[in-house]
């Protein structure tokens, strides 16, 4: 059901003179899909507080509730088409009304950490660019039949959504920032094992796929009490956005994976100076897949003690500085990181062995992200003590990855249980940081256990086969048709 929704919904918005590609078709069904969710959340609320024989004062006021608004009902349960707006009306009440309205809840909120003050927020970011109140129409009775009550339905709008979030790649190079595949973030948590009550951060947050993921390794941890859940709830994830669409779309996928109120704030985390940096300020996870190839401004370099235009590098020298003692780290990089010789590569690297234990570097194939064109390796750390040595961790697949053939979990199944020990085996290998150059401290991934590929053949060689294996041909033929 869910699926086929969003599917006719797609195609509703592809009709809109407004919506002009996948990445306004994921921002406008999240508007909308996110009051559709505010309403069976408090639907779900008020019947828990009768329960318990207490009151649940709503959050929304009885005029902008989504059964008044969007789909008022006659007694037989269907819309009731005399009430329901549409068309210039309803386009009007949602523009000059609706996003008033909702907007005002980020400065009446009690705190930062409520669902008012997120919806405040949301909606402070957002604006409808729907311009047919038909298609508007359409598009809210479409939503109206979907429903947020049951664990599986919310496991299934979530799974579905993140897919809507992979799509977003086809929309342009903007929205393949936003996807990190699913099964290296699943393996990337596996590894790092954060467990209830650390705080985990991700700087760089985008569609929060790693929270999110993280959130899902936590909430199956034994013997989960009421405390443990709320501590998940409240004070586990934390992540920063500086993009207005990336940082609507994090925020509505940790509510549909059950977060009610992310601590997921919009700002430009290279923007903070890494001096003012405190303890308290400090993380016990990392997890993240920093943009890679940007550039920032020569005003933004100057926070950074290693000066650099690569975000990346600007990113991992962030997340050194605000990674506790002791506090562990995953994240993804491009492979030249660990081989490019320029001042800022090296002093980077000299930083990281120096303060922190590199304990593996997990090689990723080309093609693990769609359309990226450019190699990754995930570097996995802890804080506070040299790195002695760094086990490597080659993945060689017998295919090539690409859209039609992604990354799945059974590919990184031996890289997970290898890392445990550090083992060696034709894929992978240990290096004594003793051993390692200490004018460039390169780490360039070269496995010892494969063999040399052979040298390309000079091109005069190749045709002069060609020309061969052509006339050798062309005697055969002449022979077949002598016989005919």
């Amino acid at each position: 059901m869910f699926e086929q929704t969003f599917k006719n919904i797609d195609d509703i918005l592809h009709k809109d003179a407004g919506c002009s590609s996948e990445l306004d078709y994921v921002e406008q069904t999240s508007w909308i899909l996110f009051l559709k969710y505010l309403d069976d959340f408090e639907k779900d609320k008020k019947t828990a507080a009768e329960l318990a024989g207490k009151y649940y004062e709503g959050i929304i006021d009885k005029q902008y509730k989504w059964e008044v608004w969007a789909v008022p009902k006659g007694k037989d349960g269907k819309i009731d088409h005399h009430k329901a707006l549409t068309g210039d009306d309803l386009k009007d009440f949602v523009d000059h009304k609706l996003f008033p309205y909702l907007k005002k809840f980020k400065t009446s909120a009690e705190s930062a950490d409520t669902i008012e003050y997120k919806v405040g927020e949301i909606f402070s970011e957002l604006k409808n660019k729907i311009q047919s109140g038909y298609n508007l129409r359409e598009v809210i009775n479409r939503i109206d039949e979907l429903r947020f009550r049951s664990h599986a339905e919310k496991h299934e709008m979530s799974h579905l959504y993140e897919n809507k979030i992979k799509n977003m790649g086809n929309a342009g190079r903007n929205g393949g920032e936003y996807y990190t595949p699913r099964p290296l973030i699943k393996t990337i948590v596996k590894v790092v094992a954060p467990t209830i009550g650390n705080k985990v951060y991700d700087g760089a947050v985008a569609s929060a796929g790693f929270l999110a993921e993280a959130f899902e390794y936590l909430k199956t941890s034994k013997n989960l009490t009421t405390k443990d859940a709320e501590t998940l709830q409240k004070r586990t994830f934390y992540g920063k956005e500086k993009k207005s669409l990336a940082y609507i779309i994090g925020t509505m996928n940790m509510i549909l994976h059950g977060i009610e109120a992310p601590n997921i704030v919009h700002t430009n985390t290279l923007t903070e100076n890494m001096a003012d940096i405190q303890e308290k300020d400090r993380y016990d996870v990392i997890l993240a897949n920093p943009p890679f190839g940007g550039k920032e401004r020569t005003e933004v370099q100057q926070n950074f003690p290693i000066k650099t235009g690569e975000t990346a590098f600007l990113f991992l020298q962030h997340f050194i500085k605000i990674l506790k003692a002791g506090g562990k780290a995953g994240v993804v990089i491009k492979n030249t990181f660990l081989s490019n010789t320029d001042n800022a590569s090296v002093s980077l690297r000299k930083l990281l062995l120096e303060s922190c234990n590199l304990h593996t570097v997990l090689d990723l194939p080309g093609g693990t992200f769609t359309g990226a064109g450019v190699k990754t390796v995930v570097l996995f750390f802890e804080k506070g003590v040299p790195t002695q040595n760094v086990w490597f961790y080659q993945l060689n697949l017998d295919r090539k990855l690409g859209k039609t053939n992604p990354l799945n979990e059974n590919d990184l199944a031996e890289f997970v249980e290898l890392q445990k020990t550090k083992a060696n085996s034709e894929n992978s290998w240990s290096v004594n940081v003793a051993d390692v150059d200490k004018t460039t401290f390169g780490l360039s991934v070269k496995n010892p256990h494969k063999k040399d590929e052979p040298a390309l053949r000079e091109p005069g060689i190749i045709l002069d086969e060609m020309k061969a294996l052509d006339e050798e041909s062309e005697m055969i033929f002449k022979n077949i048709l002598r016989i005919l």
